[in-house]
């Protein structure tokens, strides 16, 4: 009977080391490969997003200012009056904040996306889409020689206006009011959100100034590149801001719009 004992004590001992020599030889599991962050759905949206209601339902309107520099009411309105006469949304909001100074007299690509990222809160979702509107209280660091930029649409849903330069070119004597550049602008940068021109919305017949990349030629239309430049002075009304002329309202209306 102990010799049956002993026998089974080292048969089983024998099965352990060996099985725990396979263990101990078998090659660690493969670490599973990290996520990739996903994209934001900002990079993906589309001129047509904004036109129709396919996809977005509802849009908010985001903006952030430097203070002293909140947007007038006249060109809130302005906006919303753009808003309501070409997209197609069933509810528009309007948010507004101020936050400090961040202390630079210029304001280059990659600051006005810090500033974005630091201080956008809502993000597009489900059937809302945002935009983001910054207004900066300096000037745009590419400017060149005497012709200043007045606004910037550098993204598919974000827009920043050069608050002090605006302000610079407007009030004073021979200059147009504060509120109808700063509508001119704002409008003009929403629409090149909007992909006029032949940025990202087709153009039904060529009206695209060749000089001046994605504005419209004719002269008159909001869609003119002085409308976002210091030479506005020379080329509009200052009473009033410039309208969208036929060409881009068609080109507008065949990507979904009004």
């Amino acid at each position: 009977m102990i010799t049956r004992i002993r026998t089974f004590l080292r048969l089983a001992l024998l099965v352990g080391a060996f099985v725990g020599c396979t263990e101990h030889t078998q090659p660690d599991p493969q670490p599973e490969e990290p996520e990739e962050p996903e994209e934001p759905i900002e990079n993906s949206i589309q001129p047509a997003d904004f036109l129709s209601e396919e996809k977005y339902t509802q849009l908010i309107v985001e903006i952030v200012y430097i203070e002293g520099y909140e947007p007038t009411n006249t060109s809130k309105y302005h906006l919303l009056s753009l808003i309501d006469s070409r997209l197609h949304k069933k509810g528009v909001q309007i948010f507004a904040k101020s936050i400090l100074s961040p202390g630079e007299d210029d304001f280059s690509l990659e600051t006005l996306k810090i500033m974005e990222e630091a201080y956008r809160t809502n993000e597009t979702s489900e059937q809302t889409l945002v935009v983001w509107i910054f207004v900066a209280d300096g000037h745009y660091s590419g400017n060149k020689d005497d012709n200043k930029i007045l606004g910037l649409a550098y993204g598919p849903t974000s827009i920043a206006l050069f608050g002090k330069t605006i302000k610079d070119y407007s009030g004073g004597l021979n200059q147009p009011t504060t509120a109808v550049l700063e509508s001119t602008v704002l409008m003009h940068e929403f629409c090149h959100l909007l992909g006029l021109v032949n940025n990202g919305t087709p153009m039904i017949t060529n009206h695209q100034d060749a000089t001046h990349g994605h504005h419209c030629s004719n002269q008159d239309c909001l869609m003119y590149y002085a409308a976002e430049t210091s030479q506005f002075l020379g080329h509009f009304l200052w009473n009033t801001p410039p309208s969208l002329k036929d060409q881009c309202l068609q080109d507008l209306k065949n990507n979904g719009g009004k």
